[in-house]
């Protein structure tokens, strides 16, 4: 894979073999976000996970403290009562059959998709179009749901999603480049935490392997995950 210069540019005023700490990475990571937009940071998660098996794979949802710094759109399948709800919490698009039919149409502008369990059976026709966009309504992830609109409040608040990719590895948005340090750092422990928290049971040896954290467009900076308690509690002292 064939890097532009500013990236190279940027693997060059750091170590990138060096363990950081996150304070340390994440103060890398803002210097090194150059772009004239506002980078996402995300948390790259190595796990010790046989993505092939299904007792090894995790996905779940995270509430980030500080939100994610994205005005997140969300589409609601629902009718009635639970559709007024959803449109009350501030659901950027809502609809039963006739939104189902826009998405066969096309229409893929929203970021997460939440369904009442009663429109599963309609929205289960949608599995080859929102599936491999990681947008279909599912259970373990809490899309899935008769609380509309606590759900739509939740996720524009700053609740992200999370799940194994086919190697094993969890890629979570913790905020923006813009962010203040000590905030991206306290989604960075509630993001860490909730993955330690989800270790599956078949899991054996080494779980969490690796973790690196970079901006939209910068490279991967190794981070020593040990010292994030310490770090979090003298952040917010």
């Amino acid at each position: 894979m064939k890097h532009g210069k500013k990236f190279v540019d940027a693997t060059r005023r750091y170590d990138r073999e060096q363990l950081y700490t996150p304070t340390e990475a994440l103060d890398l990571v803002k210097s090194l976000a150059t772009r004239k937009f506002d980078e996402t940071v995300e948390a790259a998660f190595r796990l010790g996970v046989d993505p092939r098996k299904a007792d090894q794979m995790i996905r779940g949802t995270v509430s980030l403290p500080k939100g994610t710094g994205k005005d997140v759109r969300v589409a609601v399948f629902a009718e009635g009562d639970a559709a007024r709800e959803a449109e009350e919490a501030g659901a950027d698009v809502v609809g039963s059959e006739d939104l189902v039919s826009r998405i066969e149409g096309g229409f893929l502008d929203f970021d997460i998709a939440i369904a009442t369990p009663d429109m599963m059976p309609k929205v289960g026709k949608l599995g080859r179009t929102l599936g491999p966009r990681n947008l279909m309504p599912n259970p373990k992830a809490g899309t899935v749901t008769s609380e509309v609109g606590k759900t739509v409040g939740e996720f524009k608040a700053g609740k992200v999603e999370y799940r194994t990719d086919r190697y094993g590895n969890v890629h979570v948005p913790i905020g923006k480049a813009s962010f203040e340090a000590g905030d991206l750092l306290a989604n960075y422990q509630a993001v860490l935490d909730e993955v330690l928290r989800a270790k599956p049971a078949a899991a054996k040896g080494r779980y969490l392997k690796s973790v690196a954290l970079s901006s939209s467009m910068g490279p991967g900076v190794r981070v020593d995950p040990s010292t994030t308690r310490e770090e979090l509690a003298r952040a917010s002292a």
